[in-house]
């Protein structure tokens, strides 16, 4: 089973990018997948903390995970002493920050991108969870980026499934061409 953990606030989307990524394998991957939310307040800001999880059985553990294989922080506001004592020793971490030299570890890859600042560009928001998404894309080759673009033009609207997929893609080819 494939642990993935999303930090974000109400309002930048982790939920939605849980579920996003849970579709595209279970659509063009023939996996199965559950994603489901944890959080405290429901309001915008709160923290916010997203699960999808990823195997070739079907999942029916909804528990939090001990251990993640990746963990994406779309805040890095969230980042705490012990925020990645949940990773499994060789896990990626993927943080959205625009300090990238700020996040080094040994014990696991860590993988930046300024994804506010590539949102801010296309979408004209600061909403980074599909621009976080392609980062773990790029980042983890479990499936190929055009599958992932066609669930989220089928999830928004034309006009932000066209900027949404640009961010998609930027963050793709950014992390693919770091490694």
């Amino acid at each position: 089973m494939i642990d993935i953990r999303w930090y974000g606030r109400g309002g930048q989307g982790a939920f939605t990018a849980a579920r996003l990524l849970g579709r595209v394998m279970s659509v063009y991957e023939n996996r199965f997948a559950l994603a489901y939310p944890s959080f405290g307040p429901e309001r915008r800001g709160a923290p916010v903390w997203s699960f999808t999880r990823i195997d070739d059985t079907k999942v029916l553990d909804r528990s939090t995970p001990d251990q993640s294989d990746y963990l994406i922080i779309l805040d890095e506001t969230l980042i705490k002493e012990d925020t990645f004592d949940v990773l499994k020793e060789g896990g990626v971490v993927i943080i959205n920050t625009a300090d990238p030299d700020r996040y080094q570890d040994a014990r696991f890859k860590v993988i930046t991108l300024d994804a506010t600042k590539m949102a801010l560009e296309t979408l004209g928001r600061p909403i980074t969870n599909i621009t976080m998404m392609g980062a773990f894309l790029g980042a983890c080759d479990l499936i190929d980026v055009d599958k992932a673009d066609q669930v989220i033009k089928d999830h928004f609207s034309k006009k932000l499934y066209e900027k949404n997929s640009k961010c998609l893609k930027l963050a793709y080819e950014t992390v693919k061409e770091g490694m």
